[in-house]
């Protein structure tokens, strides 16, 4: 009986273990089911809630795409025409890029632009970040000096322009001023010299475009680890050493962006010269969208073409540097993993 009971109850757990072995895995495939199921509605949930921002973004992209990329491929093609009052597909080659280049005006804007581009970008890149240290300091009032440093980007270029031209001024502006303070000798009427009229659009672009690069340079420092400046501290590495050779290396992305903004501010600056100084002292701060669209309006569509192409050259320059600046960031960091 012993041995007859002993066989039944290991038959029995035999049972019983094959029992489980067959639904164990049933029970698991239908537990990751429902756990799928539960993904795919999160995933269905989350589409249906940015529907409403596709939706809200569908004008700004097709304005996008129809104004921009389609009148930029237009610009293109007509720059290849002989297009005078209108706009026509009769095409003549590179002829109008010759003319182009042995026009004095274009030569002129062209050196003009890269004078004016390089004193503007320095200044602003480095006044801005001394700006972005100096708030990152946890000064009193922080958010009131963001908001005064950040004013003039939000005025108009005309505006602006305006402001600064009356400031020049040497019958109205500061020279007039220091002047009826008894200093009869100050002078400060840069846009009234043909050979320092670029500084005073220099000034001008300056005063407007210091804040943004500061917000943006700000950014970057607030985002670099804490631990790191105690380390620095405790090394008892200087704190400019700090800044340039550590800090300033961990904010590439922050640097990039502010660099691309002021590059492309620069080529299609048009407002603020046509405010302050319209060109001149005869041609001494003349620039390429000013010569685009005079040559527009002399009814000499496709020479206006051609000139707008070619600023669109350094935009493109600048896109394909920083795309390829993310592509070895990306690369440096699968090697590193």
């Amino acid at each position: 009986m012993a041995t007859s009971s002993g066989h039944f109850s290991f038959g029995r757990s035999a049972a019983k273990e094959a029992l489980m072995a067959t639904t164990l895995p049933a029970d698991n495939s239908a537990e990751i089911g429902s756990v799928e199921q539960l993904k795919a509605a999160g995933r269905n949930r989350r589409r249906m809630a940015l529907l409403p921002s596709v939706i809200g973004t569908l004008p700004m992209a097709a304005t996008a795409i129809l104004i921009y990329i389609v009148c930029i491929i237009f610009t293109v093609i007509w720059s290849f025409t002989d297009s005078r009052l209108f706009p026509n597909f009769h095409f003549i080659g590179f002829k109008q890029y010759f003319d182009l280049w042995r026009e004095p005006r274009w030569i002129v804007s062209v050196a003009n632009i890269w004078i004016f581009g390089f004193g503007a970008i320095v200044c602003n890149m480095v006044f801005g970040f001394l700006l972005a240290v100096f708030l990152d300091q946890r000064v009193k009032n922080e958010d009131l000096l963001r908001t005064i440093f950040l004013y003039p980007f939000a005025l108009s270029l005309v505006i602006t322009g305006l402001v600064w031209q009356w400031m020049m001024d040497p019958n109205l502006g500061i020279q007039s001023a220091v002047r009826a303070m008894g200093w009869t000798d100050f002078r400060f009427a840069p846009i009234s010299n043909p050979g320092t009229a670029l500084i005073g659009l220099v000034v001008g672009n300056f005063w407007n475009g210091v804040g943004v690069t500061m917000a943006i340079l700000l950014a970057g420092l607030r985002g670099v680890d804490g631990e790191i400046w105690k380390a620095a501290k405790i090394d008892g590495i200087p704190a400019w050493r700090s800044y340039i050779f550590i800090v300033l290396p961990m904010m590439k992305g922050a640097i990039v962006t502010a660099l691309v903004l002021q590059a492309v501010s620069i080529i299609r600056v048009f407002d603020l010269v046509v405010a302050m100084t319209g060109g001149g002292p005869g041609i001494s701060t003349y620039m390429p969208a000013l010569y685009v669209i005079q040559q527009i309006n002399a009814r000499n569509v496709a020479q206006g073409m051609a000139a707008a192409t070619l600023m669109l050259l350094p935009v493109l320059a600048v896109l394909l540097l920083v795309q390829g600046l993310r592509i070895r960031a990306e690369m440096k960091a699968k090697h590193a993993k």
